[in-house]
């Protein structure tokens, strides 16, 4: 992998080479990671796997015709070719009238942010050994619990880079460590399996492998048993790891990309309405150790803490240059890119806000209900909002944990949902996208 410095003149070279051969303008990214992981399974090592990898993508523009691809050889033959290339293929490219880097006036100036996103400290293959064994061990200690799927224990790094014609360069650097438990629990010839997994941009922000292990194991063991539950109308709280998802759902509907195609349920709602007021629902690309953190995005411009939802109105787009050229607004700093192709636009560190009720408070409040913690099946309409997926959780009795279910399906529209949730007060910031639990009063639940 190249160090910073040199990412950075890669990336400023193959734009000037560009622009040299007759670009009228052009950016390039660089990307190089590097990770390694052991995984074990029952007490035996499983794997120990290292990788590395390095590409180089270039963009350039003939007016407003494009092209654009990318490469692993670094080597000034295989740069000159890639130029040569693209500046050809543009030449035969349809015009497209919303195509260009980002706003002159818009880029990032000065030093930028210390967002703190490496660990210097890569651990050996025996240490992540180590972990994996200790994570597995306490989930296998877990009563009921009767055999692992396999634990596996990551460090990672990365380096990414981007120069554009129009006088914008940067690097930023990142590291991660993880772990990540699956184990199954048996009962009366019955199996369930579950999991439970976590990353950290530092290692002592990682939490102890047993924590992992155990949360895997207890949540594995809770799930035996499942009962049917008879079909109808129920409050659903999803628990905090699968209430994720539906922040997933919004950024999506709010992406500039689907909202200029006519394709999102909610592209005519700016500022208006969409959750009840008091909830706000915030990107935070700027938070310290965040695992989506970065101090400028896609196309170079700079980023900001914004809250996309504010008082339950909406606020803004996700909007890369092209996006916002088609709808008419100024770019909103939330591109993302790789080294291949053009950039799109979407969320960093992302939560909504806490609520005021414990999740104990709202299960005691709402007679019968069901507690979602997992899904399955991808069967949500962006045009529509309309809402359908498998689920597995427990049936809740005045605050009670009566049984567990599986093999339901809960369903309903997303305006509906996002219209009536509210959040708990338990949220925590350990993923890139975090919400707390969160109560949707009504949806239909049937059988899987």
């Amino acid at each position: 992998m190249q160090s910073p410095e040199q990412a950075r003149s890669l990336v400023e070279q193959i734009v000037d080479a560009a622009t040299r051969a007759g670009a009228t303008a052009a950016d390039a990214a660089y990307l190089g990671s590097a990770s390694s992981s052991v995984e074990v399974r029952n007490g035996q090592l499983e794997g120990v796997d290292r990788s590395e990898g390095e590409k180089l993508g270039l963009r350039v523009f003939i007016g407003q015709r494009v092209a654009s691809a990318s490469v692993s050889d670094f080597s000034d033959d295989s740069r000159t070719a890639l130029v040569e290339r693209l500046i050809a293929m543009a030449k035969e490219a349809t015009e497209d009238q919303y195509a260009g880097l980002a706003p002159k006036e818009m880029l990032a100036s000065g030093d930028a942010p210390d967002l703190d996103l490496v660990d210097e400290h890569e651990p050996e293959p025996e240490a992540l050994k180590e972990r994996a064994l200790a994570a597995e061990a306490a989930a296998l200690a877990i009563e009921g619990v009767t055999n692992s799927q396999g634990t596996a224990a990551s460090a990672s790094s990365g380096l990414f880079a981007i120069a554009t014609s129009h006088g914008f360069s940067g690097t930023s650097r990142s590291t991660g460590h993880g772990c990540t438990v699956s184990v199954v629990a048996e009962r009366d010839g019955a199996k369930e399996r579950d999991y439970h997994w976590m990353s950290a941009r530092h290692l002592e922000d990682l939490d102890d492998p047993e924590a992992i292990g155990r949360e895997a194991g207890e949540r594995t063991v809770a799930r035996l048993g499942p009962k049917p539950v008879k079909p109808g109308k129920y409050p659903i709280l999803f628990d905090s790891r699968v209430a994720t998802s539906l922040l997933s759902h919004l950024s999506g509907a709010i992406s500039g990309a689907s909202v200029a195609r006519r394709s999102s349920f909610l592209m005519d709602r700016m500022g208006e309405q969409v959750f009840a007021k008091g909830i706000d629902i915030i990107d935070d690309p700027l938070r310290r150790r965040g695992l989506r953190s970065h101090a400028f995005d896609g196309e170079g411009l700079p980023v900001k803490k914004m809250k996309m939802i504010e008082d339950g109105v909406l606020r803004s787009w996700y909007a890369d240059s092209a996006a916002a050229r088609q709808l008419g607004i100024d770019p909103t700093g939330h591109a993302i890119r790789g080294p291949g192709g053009g950039p799109g636009a979407g969320p960093s560190n992302y939560y909504i806000a806490a609520g005021q009720r414990s999740p104990e408070e709202m299960m005691a409040d709402v007679g019968t209900a069901i507690l979602v913690t997992d899904m399955m099946g991808q069967g949500v309409n962006g045009v529509t909002g309309d809402y359908s997926r498998g689920a597995a959780g427990f049936l809740v009795r005045n605050g009670e944990i009566v049984h567990p279910v599986s093999e339901i399906t809960v369903a309903g529209n997303l305006k509906d949902m996002f219209a009536s949730l509210e959040p708990a007060n338990d949220l925590e910031f350990k993923r890139g996208v975090d919400a707390p639990t969160i109560l949707i009063p009504e949806m239909t639940v049937g059988s899987a």
